[in-house]
Parts: C-alpha cells; sequence; structure tokens
C-alpha cells in the first residue's frame, strides 16, 4: 500500500498537514519532538553507564573470598 504513494502524494500529504495545522503548530511539534529523541539517547546513555559501571564495581575485587578473611 506504501509504496504506491510516490511524490506526488508526499507532497499532497505534506500540503495539506500544513494547511490543517499552520506552520507554527508543526514548527513546535518537531521541536518536542526532538527534545524527545535528544532525552531519548540520555537515557539510554546513561542506562550504558550504569551498567557499565556495575560492571566495573564487580571487576574491581578480584581477591578470592578465604583471603579476604585473613585481612
Amino acid at each position: 500500500m506504501l509504496n504506491n504513494i510516490g511524490l506526488p502524494g508526499l507532497l499532497l500529504i505534506a500540503v495539506v498537514v500544513l494547511v490543517l495545522f499552520g506552520r507554527g503548530k508543526i514548527s513546535s511539534l518537531m521541536g518536542e519532538v526532538g527534545k524527545g529523541i535528544t532525552a531519548f539517547k540520555k537515557g539510554v546513555d546513561d542506562g550504558k553507564q550504569e551498567i557499565e559501571d556495575a560492571k566495573a564495581e564487580e571487576a574491581k575485587d578480584v581477591t578470592p573470598e578465604d583471603e579476604k578473611d585473613k585481612a
């Protein structure tokens, strides 16, 4: 279904959306989408950092359990 739209169809859809919502509304909507994408990327990076920190914390102590008691 979507394979048959083509360039004229996409242009027609863009014009209809522009007429219905207006330039200012579309501009603010795209700004909010950009903020959402930025927040999502930041959340993913924070999650990766937490996982790396947890792995680093586990890897710090390599002393066997029976050796820990002697110290």
